[in-house]
């Protein structure tokens, strides 16, 4: 589409530009947050099988790693909330959904783990 001659036109491919920057705003955070879930496994086997000396360096870093999901879940819903396609906006809603949930699931897992070492020692 040439935006350059019609008014009409300039304001359709704003708009699309827009949309196309909302949804890109959105896709960040939402790859941190899945990239951030992905130190769980390690903290995991840390807290279960690491140095009983740095189990508190495992719940600084489980703290850390959930601080860091729950922040970019915060951006990916203010521009979720800005997005007019409903179909990117439903698609990129569950994909938060779903590492949110293994992030509370592992969250809470490794948490207990590193709680029940602390008050054992």
């Amino acid at each position: 589409m040439d935006c350059r001659k019609d008014l009409t036109k300039k304001r359709k491919c704003a708009a699309a530009a827009i949309e196309s920057a909302t949804r890109y705003a959105a896709e960040i955070p939402l790859k941190v947050m899945g990239t951030a879930s992905k130190s769980y496994e390690l903290l995991a086997e840390m807290a279960e099988k690491g140095n009983p000396a740095s189990i508190s360096d495992v719940g600084v870093g489980v703290l850390a790693t959930r601080a860091c999901i729950e922040g970019a879940a915060l951006n990916v819903r203010i521009n979720l909330a800005q997005l007019k396609d409903e179909n990117a906006k439903s698609t990129l809603n569950a994909k938060m959904g779903e590492i949110f949930a293994y992030s509370s699931m592992h969250f809470a897992n490794i948490h207990k783990i590193v709680i029940d070492k602390l008050f054992k020692a």
